[in-house]
């Protein structure tokens, strides 16, 4: 009897890992910074993604709740002295989580473009509020945060160095990132699938439908807060910006571009659009311009985005077909 042999991207693991601990030694600070950032905007454009390819809701709000956790982490941080940062995050995540459970009872009662629609007024409700509420958010100032420092015992990590905040971002981050690839993989993530294909079916086996939507609705908006809790600590600061249309124009870019059809592609449309963004920024001021062709042109020629591309390209290589049919086989 032959010995089995261990699937290839079982070794991947080990080197992945080897490879993220090694990055602050390995890049330049800037370029260690750029890779932090396109890591807080994966789980911004995975925990929209959840909406979008897995539900298909499109939703035009989604800063409300990267920008609500953006400056309810800044808020909590300043107000409390020597708050444990975790803790902080925690709070500002349960505030997120509470936020998305309001909008999702008035929201989810229409869908389509109607619940497109709501979505981008309750968008600029909540920028009001920002820009009103100036004794909270700072308004058009915005707000400087001062994060503490994380201890672990035998390790401390302090969000105002680089490679620490590196490091934090990438624990946090990617845990959240795991538990949204878990999700999807529950029944729960399952039915959610189910209910975009065919929710009158869903409905008739039992499913209550609206719930379903509710929970991920709320689920999702705790991560993008989440994410904006991390976004805020990382620039040392939160403006108007992270809860202004333009943080969702951006989300949008990344899961199309992307591609909405596997849990991936949010990932490579964050770091893509973070770094072509970054080149394309010091080239020329009219750099959205650019983004825009792009954006259209993929979804032109490449509806299924960069992961579709790619897969796509893998299935015309030679042997490719012969691999296939081996595995029916």
């Amino acid at each position: 009897m032959m010995p089995k042999t261990k699937p290839a991207y079982l070794w991947a693991w080990p080197l992945g890992l080897a490879l993220l601990a090694a990055l602050p030694w390995i890049l330049p600070p800037y370029q260690l910074r750029l890779v932090t950032e396109a890591t807080i905007f994966s789980l911004y454009a995975v925990s929209y993604n959840l909406l979008l390819g897995y539900a298909g809701l499109l939703s035009f709000g989604h800063a409300m709740f990267f920008g609500v956790g953006a400056f309810a982490a800044a808020v909590v941080i300043n107000s409390m002295e020597g708050v444990p940062l975790f803790l902080a995050l925690a709070m500002a995540t349960a505030l997120t989580t509470l936020a998305g459970l309001v909008v999702g009872l008035l929201l989810l009662r229409v869908k389509g473009t109607p619940f497109a629609l709501l979505t981008l007024a309750f968008n600029a409700l909540f920028y009001a509020i920002a820009v009103k509420w100036h004794t909270v958010t700072g308004g058009d100032d915005g707000l400087t945060v001062f994060p503490s420092v994380v201890n672990f015992g035998l390790l401390s990590l302090d969000p105002g160095k680089g490679p620490d905040m590196y490091y934090l971002t990438v624990l946090v981050i990617g845990l959240a990132v795991a538990f949204c690839c878990y999700f999807t993989r529950t029944a729960m993530g399952q039915s959610v699938l189910l209910i975009r294909e065919n929710e009158e079916r869903m409905r008739f086996l039992g499913y209550n439908t609206n719930v379903a939507r509710l929970m991920l609705f709320i689920i999702t908006g705790a991560l993008a807060g989440l994410a904006g809790s991390f976004y805020a600590i990382f620039n040392s600061f939160v403006s108007l910006d992270a809860i202004s249309i333009e943080m969702t124009t951006k989300v949008l870019l990344m899961t199309f571009i992307g591609g909405t059809a596997s849990f991936a592609g949010p990932i490579v449309g964050a770091f893509f659009y973070t770094y072509v963004q970054d080149f394309l920024s010091d080239l020329t001021d009219n750099w959205p311009l650019i983004m825009g062709t792009l954006f259209i042109l993929m979804v032109l020629f490449a509806p299924g985005g960069l992961s579709g591309l790619v897969k796509s390209l893998a299935a015309r290589l030679p042997g490719a077909k012969d691999k296939g049919s081996d595995r029916d086989d």
